[in-house]
């Protein structure tokens, strides 16, 4: 079996043969603000102007996810108009220690 010169393998660090197929899947991205906690009361309680305390600091970075799996932190930017995310931190993989 032979492989073409233009094909990516494991060992070149790109990709592994055959995932670049895989480049165009378009993936769920989700930014999440904060999270907090509530009574049930408070939460029925809600109306406009209501205000949610959250756990995270302000200033703090945001939690990227993609597909439900938390993979980056970033900051808000606005771009063209439109609000962003500017990655500060590549998370490591779940299941792996983080370096101390």
């Amino acid at each position: 079996m032979s492989s073409s010169k233009n094909s990516s393998s494991s060992s070149d660090g790109i990709l592994p043969e055959g995932a670049e197929r895989l480049q165009d899947v378009r993936c769920r991205v989700e930014v999440v603000l904060g999270t907090g906690a509530v009574s049930v009361r408070s939460c029925l309680a809600l109306a406009p102007g209501s205000v949610v305390r959250l756990a995270q600091p302000a200033g703090a970075d945001l939690q990227v996810l993609v597909n439900g799996v938390p993979i980056a932190t970033g900051e808000v930017v606005v771009v063209d108009d439109a609000t962003s995310i500017r990655v500060t931190d590549i998370l490591p993989p779940s299941g792996t220690a983080a370096a101390s």
